[in-house]
Order: C-alpha cells, then structure tokens, then sequence
C-alpha cells in the first residue's frame, strides 16, 4: 500500500447516508440567472479607526445582505494574532451568524484542526448543528492560521500537528460519527450534543496535501486560489485524478475562494483593493495590524521589492466595475473547472465591502437589484 492511500485509510470513511453531509448539504443552489453558486468568506476585517466589535457588527449585517441577495454559503476563517482580522472564533461567531439569519448555509473555511483537540471540534459543530440544522459548513484546514510562536500557545498539550491532519481528521470523524470501532480507547465516548443529522465536511487547501486527501476520501475541496492562484489549476486537477466516489459524492465538488472588488470603475476598485494589499505585505514583514485605509495604501513608501509584491498580489485579484467583475469570475470558474465561487472583499470600509458584494451579486446574476 502507497503511503497516500494509508494517509487515506487512517483519515476513516466518508459519513454514512442520512446523517446530514450527503451531496444535498454539499453542492451549491444556483440563484436567479447566476452561472454558477456564489459565495462569500468572511474574515471580520478590522479597518484602521475600526474596533473589532463594530466589524462584527458589519459582518452580521453583511450576512443579513448575503441571505438577501442569493449568496448559497458564508464562511468565516480562524486566524490568530491578527489585529485586521475579528474572526478568530469561527463556531461563536458562526453561532451568532445563525441567529440573525435563516437559509444561509454558514461554515468554516476554515477550523485550523491541528490547533484543536478533535472531540472539542466535533462538540462545536454538533451544537452549532443542533441550533442551525441543516445549514452548517465544516471546512477544515490543516495550517496553524497563524505564527509558530501564537501555534505553540494555541496547541499546548496538544501533540500532533499539520503532519498528523489525516489521524486528526479520522479521530473528529468518528467522533461526528459515533463509531469509534469496538476496542477503541474512544468507543465509550460521544460527542454531545449529537442529533440525527452533523455538518458536512469540507477539506480546505493551498497545496496539493489536502487536494489528494479530499480526492481519496470522496470529500468536497475548497482551494484557496485567492493567495495560491498559480497553484489552483494543479490543486484541481490533482483532486480529481484521485477522486474515489463516496457515500458523500459519486463526483468532485471543488469551490475555489477569490478575492475580488467591485467599485464603480477598475481606478475606485483597485484603490480599494490596494488597503488589502499593503496589509498583506505588513502581514509577510511580520507586522500585522488593522486594514490600512486607501489614503495610507497611496501614501506608503514602497521600495522596489514592496512595490513589486503588491503588483503581483494584485494580479490575483478580480476587480473593476461589477460588469468587469462578473466577467473575470466566470472566465476564472471555466478556466479552473470549478463547481462554486466563494469571493472575498478584504478591503477597508464596511460600506465598500458590502457594496462590493452586493455589486457582485447583482452583475453575476445572483439578483435583479441590491439595496
């Protein structure tokens, strides 16, 4: 046996039929006259002059507009350490998310699992399935979401690490599940609460790690081509070369995340994108802080390797008028293949993100108009 297929074994089977991660709760709803789903991650910016309790204020009403407008899901991601960035709890913030809306599917994209004791997952997301049924997400993601340093403090007492994720991934499963074989140190264990139906799983990569991994266990994948865009193409096709059809899906399901703004020209959204960029280049010198404004993004001093960085950040980016946005996305979804896009509008404002999103959602097709 190779060794990716006993990474495979050990990572456990697919859930059975019936207990809520069947192909129902896994493809995308397409809305209005939209070519494909459309959804959104969420990761609570927080902006310069912003406090963290106001973009989470933002991001519920962001929700609130998603449900509205016909986006299928809205995910939110575990970051640490990251003063531009409020959702480092996704099962709270997500339980929070469900109470002020009512069809919106809402997931994790994602749980970083190697910060987590598995039971500890599985306890969350079958509460948050119990409040919510039938529309959580768990996307799961197998880097620290953060520095070694803040990784160490989260992980202490915990021994595995991104290298033990298809052990991890196997453990959380069986806890989901409630069929830790007979004899295992576990058997006697359940998560609680745990009703009829559990949240559908959903691999999250970078890389082609977890591409093979969701290919081999017939699991639903999510690329992050927003800051890995050159190697989507090959993460894709790696996953489904080694897809293996599940009790989950007979086909591969990928979505890929894109970063994309939509102003009401390409000179408005490039500004904006532009406060992204710079505080992704703080972020890689190691110094992370709140969402710069655009103003700041126009005034910094770029040296020649920072200029150059942010060009090529930007050229991942889909941005211009909605029409232009539209366009890209739908040229970016034929070219990759994939069955679902998730945007991301990590700019500075909340009245521009939401715009943005809702610009968005009204040039692809999603609906007739957007308040």
């Amino acid at each position: 046996m190779s060794t990716e297929d006993q990474q495979a074994r050990e990572a456990g089977q697919p859930a059975r039929p019936g207990i809520g991660a069947g192909a129902g709760a896994v493809h995308g709803v397409v809305r209005g006259t939209a070519p494909a789903p459309l959804s959104i991650l969420d990761l609570a910016p927080v902006g310069a002059g912003h406090t963290p309790a106001e973009a989470l204020v933002a991001t519920t009403e962001l929700a609130r507009s998603a449900e509205a407008w016909g986006y299928h899901r809205f995910w939110v991601a575990e970051h640490h350490g990251m003063p531009g960035v409020a959702s480092s709890t996704p099962a709270v913030l997500l339980a929070h998310l469900g109470a002020h809306t009512s069809t919106l599917r809402l997931g994790s994209g994602g749980v970083m699992l190697p910060n987590h004791a598995p039971l500890a997952i599985a306890e969350q997301f079958g509460l948050l399935e119990a409040l919510h049924p039938g529309r959580i997400d768990l996307g799961l993601g197998r880097a620290p979401g953060t520095d070694q340093a803040t990784a160490r403090a989260l992980r202490r007492g915990l021994a595995e690490g991104a290298d033990d994720f298809p052990q991890q991934l196997a453990e959380l499963t069986h806890f989901l599940d409630g069929d830790f074989p007979a004899g295992h140190p576990y058997a006697r264990l359940t998560a609680v609460p745990k009703g009829d139906g559990r949240p559908p799983l959903w691999l999250l990569g970078s890389s082609g790690f977890s591409a093979r991994l969701a290919g081999q266990l017939g699991l639903p994948f999510a690329f992050a081509h927003h800051f890995s865009g050159n190697n989507t193409v090959p993460a894709l096709d790696l996953y489904r070369s080694s897809f293996r059809p599940s009790e989950v899906l007979a086909e591969p399901y990928a979505l890929i995340g894109v970063s994309a703004v939509a102003a009401d020209g390409e000179a408005q959204a490039r500004r904006l994108a532009r406060s992204a960029g710079l505080g992704m280049l703080r972020l890689r010198l190691g110094k992370p802080g709140p969402i710069p404004t655009p103003e700041e993004a126009e005034s910094y001093p770029y040296s020649a390797a920072e200029a150059d960085f942010l060009d090529d950040w930007l050229s991942n980016v889909v941005l211009g008028s909605p029409g232009e946005v539209a366009d890209g996305l739908e040229a970016l979804r034929k070219r990759t293949g994939a069955d679902e896009l998730m945007v991301t509008s990590h700019i500075h404002g909340h009245e521009a993100r939401r715009r943005s999103y809702g610009l968005i959602a009204q040039a692809y097709g999603l609906t007739a108009q957007v308040a």
